[in-house]
């Protein structure tokens, strides 16, 4: 893909359009993706930011066409603030995940819960929007947090559908998992449960279109077993608090993500002592045999 200008919108096929937000940091790589669903009439996904300058690229981006739903995967802050003035400004439904009332413990001061979120509609795993000649199907995937949905569109251009996949699968880099409301038991049964799938392109809210999404998903899957063995073995080696396995585990990585690596070794954690794997005392993990 040749490089985004934010605000600009990229026609990526027939039914699907994408506009780059300018919040690019750490943790959202260029931007939060919004995608545009339809032609005579729209979807707008994950709005991102409230931005006046980037809600008015959005309705531009609209250019008078109706928009049946402004539809949400999840509630972090750089997904779905956007959502209220885009609506007063083209008068749109909000619809797609649950709110949440969760104090965030994590770090992503970036995104986040966006605690003004209030859709017109929740959508459950199996509900719908449409327009002339598109459909979104939500689809449950929690882990990322514990209301996060992707959406299938079944009409895409081969025939194969795709799935705008929301930070749960991204172009760019895993998922960060954050307890309290993140989590990594149903992150990677959220993965697992994408694998059956057919679709054949991801377009996800931070990077580019996923092409092969079956074999980054197994790949992720990988990826998450590999970091739990390296936690298992780090905790055979000694008791250890969760700043010591960081430090041994992510050599060379942008010391920005340290925090975001806590949280995920964290998540992890969580995980294994659910499965009496580990236990936790004092603020140190141990293994349990």
């Amino acid at each position: 893909m040749s490089e985004q200008i934010p605000g600009v919108p990229e026609q990526l096929e027939p039914l699907v359009a994408r506009l780059l937000a300018p919040n690019p940091s750490p943790f959202t790589h260029t931007g939060t993706q919004v995608h545009l669903v339809g032609t005579t009439d729209l979807a707008v996904i994950d709005p991102g930011p409230d931005d006046p300058t980037h809600i008015d690229a959005i309705v531009r981006a609209i250019a008078g066409r109706p928009v049946r739903a402004i539809v949400i995967t999840h509630t972090h802050r750089d997904h779905s603030p956007g959502s209220r003035p885009l609506a007063a400004a083209i008068g749109a439904p909000i619809v797609g995940c649950a709110p949440l009332a969760l104090d965030d413990a994590g770090i992503r001061a970036d995104a986040a819960f966006d605690r003004g979120y209030a859709p017109d509609r929740v959508l459950a795993e199996g509900d719908s929007v449409c327009g002339e000649g598109w459909t979104l199907t939500a689809l449950a995937t929690p882990g990322h947090t514990s209301n996060h949905l992707a959406y299938v569109l079944p009409e895409a251009q081969d025939g194969a559908g795709a799935l705008f996949s929301g930070d749960h699968v991204m172009g760019w880099s895993t998922s960060i998992v954050s307890p309290p409301d993140g989590n990594m038991t149903a992150y990677m049964a959220s993965l697992e449960k994408l694998l059956p799938r057919t679709e054949r392109r991801y377009y996800p809210a931070h990077g580019d279109p996923i092409e092969n999404p079956q074999r980054l998903v197994r790949g992720m899957l990988g990826h998450r077993k590999q970091r739990e063995g390296q936690i298992l073995r780090s905790l055979r080696d000694a008791p250890a608090a969760i700043g010591e396995m960081v430090a041994r585990m992510y050599v060379g990585i942008d010391p920005r993500l340290f925090p975001a690596a806590e949280r995920s070794v964290l998540a992890h954690l969580i995980d294994l002592r659910d499965r009496d794997r580990v236990a936790e005392q004092g603020g140190i993990w141990s293994l349990t045999s």
